[in-house]
């Protein structure tokens, strides 16, 4: 097979005209740096809860890029055209990446929570009442949803009016995009639930078919792509993070994170990311794992 690119954390290769390869490595990045430490099995976790969830979709009739897993750590999906230049993408092209990334929220936490505090974004935003004061770990009154670019060096946050200009969508495929999240969405918090887990929120990537129906493609549903809380913590006041971002809160702890978006602010050369020490590669290890398991329900050995 040919190699066709590699990425943040996974490897792509060409099998024939219709089908890649997706070969998920040990690699982790955070904040758009990939850390130079690996992970052992977490490429094999992250894998197996994608195609989890992608059987999940199939049973429930939406459609996706998957075909088959190949073990411990490849898959084999449906090829779409990649396409950078956004000029060549209109509402008559088929078979294609949508240039975009979905993110949909359903508690305050991350992000969100800074933007609220900064007055970026407001209570009435997410569906509070006027007045309201917005608080960590709080469940929204609906969900919230956000969407930046994909195919850029740094993800760039993007309004709905530009997200369509830029990815070939009608307004009516970007309202039908959502309501597919939503539909994924409320499978995957009806699935954990069983496994005490709480989805806070997660990102999502689509393509269209060569009938230019929406598809599901890349992953989703791990703790990688998305957020999750123990909900026996959650309970008793604690959001616990049972994610990639309890990685990102160590680079904010030991003052990274703040160098890092300094830099790009000022537009000088970014600080190289340090590596993870030995006893948090372990517990990061031990995480994917146990989330596989809580996710899918499944042993990973």
């Amino acid at each position: 097979m040919k190699l066709l690119r590699t990425g943040k954390v996974k490897r792509v290769y060409d099998v024939d005209d219709e089908t890649l390869e997706f070969e998920f490595t040990n690699q982790i990045s955070v904040f758009d740096k990939i850390i130079p430490s690996e992970i052992p099995f977490k490429g094999e976790t992250l894998c197996r809860s994608s195609a989890f969830w992608f059987q999940v979709l199939k049973k429930s009739g939406i459609k996706t890029h998957f075909r088959e897993l190949v073990p411990p750590n490849r898959m084999r999906v449906k090829k779409v055209d990649v396409i950078s230049d956004y000029g060549k993408l209109n509402c008559s092209r088929a078979n294609y990446l949508i240039p975009l990334e979905f993110i949909s929220r359903h508690y305050v936490a991350g992000s969100l929570f800074d933007r609220t505090k900064d007055r970026e974004i407001t209570a009435e935003d997410l569906g509070f009442p006027r007045n309201h004061s917005v608080k960590y770990g709080e469940k929204l009154p609906r969900p919230f949803f956000e969407v930046t670019t994909k195919l850029e060096p740094v993800d760039r946050p993007l309004s709905v009016e530009e997200a369509i200009k830029i990815s070939g969508l009608t307004t009516e495929e970007y309202a039908r995009t959502i309501e597919l999240i939503e539909k994924v969405d409320d499978l995957i918090a009806k699935e954990v639930e069983e496994r005490m887990l709480i989805h806070v929120d997660g990102k999502k990537e689509m393509a269209f078919d060569e009938k230019r129906r929406l598809i599901i493609v890349d992953t989703f549903g791990t703790a990688d792509e998305d957020r999750w809380w123990d909900e026996d913590e959650y309970a008793k006041g604690n959001c616990v993070e049972l994610s990639k971002e309890a990685v990102r809160q160590y680079y904010r702890d030991i003052g990274y994170h703040e160098k890092l978006y300094k830099a790009r602010k000022e537009g000088v050369p970014e600080p190289p990311i340090p590596a993870l020490p030995e006893e948090m590669v372990k517990q990061v290890s031990d995480l994917y794992i146990e989330m596989f398991e809580r996710i899918t329900g499944e042993s990973f050995r």
